[in-house]
């Protein structure tokens, strides 16, 4: 009886090209995100921080730094990374259409958005808050009878 196994298990019969393939798109994502958080004035090197790369997006879109939790909260995270992404796109002065692109096919908007000729014009979300037409002084003094000008 012979109980020779000639057979490769699982990972390694893949081959090497898929991963080579894998591991250029990891590179080019993350010098993409490198190149983003540098146009933006923030650190290159904090793109390859896990959580802290959340805590700079949330900087670099003027949201709140708590908005990390949100972000890697199960079932909620979906709704929030999709909302930054689409601020990240607007602080670059992108449409929606590219944040479209953004969520489905990040591999090639990522890198258009760091090396293309997009230039980082703010936060986004700080503008949408000053274009806010309840400004903070209204919440100041909710019951006061003052009108204030």
């Amino acid at each position: 009886m012979d109980n020779s196994y000639s057979g490769s298990g699982g990972f390694p019969s893949l081959g090497f090209i898929p991963i080579i393939i894998i591991l250029v798109i990891a590179v080019i994502m993350i010098a993409a995100m490198w190149k983003v958080f540098t146009k933006a004035g923030k650190p290159g090197w904090a793109a390859i921080i896990p959580i802290y790369n959340y805590i700079v997006m949330c900087e670099i879109v003027g949201k709140p730094v708590w908005w990390f939790l949100l972000m890697i909260c199960p079932c909620i995270n979906f709704i929030f990374v999709i909302w930054v992404y689409n601020l990240l796109c607007k602080s670059f002065g992108k449409s929606e259409g590219f944040t479209v692109g953004l969520i489905f096919l990040p591999f090639i908007f990522l890198p258009i958005l760091g090396f293309g000729d997009a230039q980082y014009l703010g936060p986004s979300a700080a503008e949408a808050n000053a274009a806010n037409r309840f400004g903070s002084s209204d919440y100041q003094k909710p019951f006061d009878e003052t009108p204030q000008s």
